[in-house]
C-alpha cells in the first residue's frame, strides 16, 4: 500500500509526499517462492522488511529525489544523519529552489531563491513583494527545530519519518532478476503500486541490505528516489550571523 505524508511547508510538501510513497513498495500481488542466489531463501517481502529496516536504521544518507505530482516537477538533493544534521536543496517547477540546513536538533535555516520568493509572494502587493525580495533574498531564516513550519520542512531529514509508510509484513512483494545501481550490485523487487503504475525497489545484495533506488513509473505520480553516501559524514554548518535575515 502506497501512502503520502502531507505537510504544510509548500515547498517540501511533494518531496515528502514523494519519499514516502515510494518508500512503501509493499502491496496485493502473487507472493514468490523461496528462491536461491542473493537473499535464498528469503521472498520478496521478507527481503523488503530487512531493506527498509536497514535503511531507517542507518547513521546517515543521502536522498537524490525526482517526483512528478500533479503535473509539476519536484528535485531535492538531501543527506542527514542520526544526530540531526542535515543539509540539501528542494527544487520545485524550473527554478524555484530552497536551500535547508539543520545543525542540530535546536534550529533550522532555510535560504530561498528569486524564484522561490517570487513563487511565494504571489498574490501579494508590489509593496510586499518587494519587502520579501529586500529582507530574504540572499539571506537565511533563522527558526526553532520544534516550530511546525521547521517540522515539516525537516521531515525529510529522518529516515524513519520517509519511510514510515512501510507497512512490515506486506505480503505480495515479487523477487526480480539481479542487476547494478550505481555500481553496487542489487536484487529488484516489484509490485503494481495501485495507481496504475509499477514500483521498483533495488535493494543491496552485498553488505547491509539498504535501498538503493525506488523507481515508479506509470500512474499519475512517476517518481526516481536514489539512496546514496551510507555511513558518509554529513556537512551542515550554521549560516553567519551577517547572512541571516532580521525579520523584525
Amino acid at each position: 500500500m502506497r501512502a503520502h505524508t502531507r505537510t504544510s511547508f509548500a515547498v517540501t510538501a511533494l518531496l515528502c509526499a514523494a519519499v514516502a510513497a515510494g518508500a512503501t513498495a509493499c502491496g496485493p500481488s502473487s507472493e514468490d517462492a523461496k528462491p536461491a542466489g542473493p537473499f535464498a531463501g528469503l521472498t520478496g517481502s521478507e527481503i523488503a522488511d530487512k531493506a527498509f529496516a536497514a535503511t531507517a536504521a542507518a547513521k546517515s544518507l543521502t536522498v537524490d529525489v525526482d517526483t512528478t505530482s500533479e503535473g509539476e516537477r519536484t528535485r531535492a538533493y538531501v543527506s542527514f544523519d542520526s544526530t540531526g544534521k542535515c543539509a540539501g536543496t528542494v527544487t520545485t517547477g524550473t527554478a524555484a529552489t530552497t536551500e535547508l540546513i539543520r545543525v542540530d536538533r535546536k534550529n533550522v535555516y532555510m535560504r530561498f531563491d528569486e524564484a522561490s520568493l517570487n513563487e511565494q509572494a504571489k498574490g501579494e502587493s508590489p509593496e510586499v513583494r518587494e519587502a520579501m525580495l529586500k529582507t530574504l533574498k540572499g539571506r537565511w531564516v533563522e527558526m526553532a527545530a520544534s516550530e511546525p513550519e521547521a517540522k515539516d520542512a525537516m521531515e525529510m531529514c529522518d529516515a524513519k519519518t520517509l519511510l514510515g509508510g512501510f507497512e512490515q509484513g506486506a505480503t505480495g512483494i515479487v523477487r526480480g532478476g539481479e542487476t547494478t545501481v550505481g555500481g553496487q550490485k542489487a536484487l529488484t523487487l516489484t509490485e503494481p503500486d495501485g495507481d496504475g503504475g509499477t514500483s521498483t525497489v533495488y535493494v543491496a545484495t552485498e553488505g547491509t541490505p539498504y535501498v538503493l533506488r525506488i523507481v515508479t513509473k506509470g500512474g499519475t505520480e512517476p517518481e526516481t528516489i536514489t539512496f546514496t553516501r551510507y555511513g558518509k559524514p554529513v556537512t551542515a554548518k550554521a549560516p553567519a550571523a551577517k547572512d541571516i535575515a532580521d525579520l523584525d
